[in-house]
């Protein structure tokens, strides 16, 4: 009898630890169960509806559908609209990644440098971020408006006798919407390259010094850029992300006009979905989008991954 409890005794202390995983592994799962429910339901089921949307003729509103392949891609190809907003999608990525990203970098280093007011400037520079875009799409029609507009004033008193209809000319509508688009960029990217900035170890200045570098700009080019680089390439996703992305300011300022001057592929997205109904040609655009957004990060990826240097 002792025997047997004995050698019961040991297999009853190695159940425990089991029986101990398994129960930790449950409560893992409760615990995990409503995020992963919310995930599914926000975020893989609509994926999945827009996917299986592309392929069919689907209006929204109708009770019939049916399954067309890739005809939706197919006149996407010959849509002369979409071809349009993807070349002013391109351009104004084009132009206010890189500007945004350079005068992020600049306000960050003077800030960082310790002018007087850095708070200040910090607070001035951060506040498209958290400002409604809306609000300021509004701030900016009256401020480019070509007759009560303080722009086009300065301009006269400048002596420019005919100042530019910035929002209602076909030659300067894109322009206008890629500087408004810079202006909301330049404080988000101006908080992670200070973030970066504040990372990177003074002892690597102290060094350089030593080594005989005097000016700033030396200091810059042998340790602040390349510690900067994987801040740098995170700015860079992010800034072309955001710019792709652009709706906001377009629906509010131009909606698209004038002759499609200012149509970029999320407005083109948001008419022929929810204007002219036809949502299996507007989840075929959100396709292509998405798989634009996904490219553009790869390759960044893929090409510039291998040149950072992770300090």
């Amino acid at each position: 009898m002792p025997e047997a409890m004995s050698a019961a005794a040991p297999a009853s202390f190695e159940a425990r630890p089991r029986r101990l995983a398994r129960g930790e592994a449950l409560v893992g799962l409760l615990l995990s169960l409503p995020a992963g429910i919310a995930y599914f339901l926000m975020l893989l089921l609509p994926s999945l509806a827009t996917i299986l949307l592309a392929f069919t003729d689907y209006e929204l509103g109708a009770l019939e559908w049916g399954w067309i392949g890739a005809a939706n891609f197919e006149e996407m190809l010959e849509d002369r609209g979409f071809a349009v907003a993807l070349r002013n999608t391109v351009i104004y990525v084009g132009f206010v990644t890189p500007l945004s990203i350079l005068l992020g970098l600049g306000a960050a280093l003077l800030i960082e440098a310790g002018i007087r007011g850095r708070a200040l400037f910090r607070a001035v520079f951060f506040l498209p971020v958290v400002s409604l875009t809306v609000a300021m799409a509004a701030a900016w029609q009256y401020l480019l408006h070509p007759t009560i507009g303080p722009l086009n004033a300065f301009l006269r008193l400048l002596g420019v006798t005919s100042p530019p209809f910035w929002l209602s000319s076909s030659d300067w509508v894109l322009l206008s919407l890629g500087a408004i688009g810079t202006w909301e960029n330049i404080g988000y990217n101006m908080v992670l390259f200070l973030a970066g900035l504040s990372a990177i170890p003074r002892e690597l200045y102290h060094a350089a010094e030593v080594d005989g570098t005097k000016t700033w700009l030396d200091r810059f080019r042998l340790v602040t850029w390349p510690m900067l680089g994987p801040t740098t390439l995170f700015v860079l996703t992010i800034t072309m992300i955001r710019s792709i992305r652009v709706f906001d300011t377009v629906a509010v300022l131009t909606q698209g006009g004038p002759n499609k001057a200012s149509e970029v592929l999320l407005h083109t997205m948001y008419k022929e979905g929810f204007t002219f109904m036809r949502l299996g040609y507007s989840a075929a655009i959100t396709l292509v989008f998405l798989m634009m957004v996904l490219g553009l990060v790869w390759l960044q990826t893929k090409a510039l991954d291998k040149r950072v240097h992770y300090g």
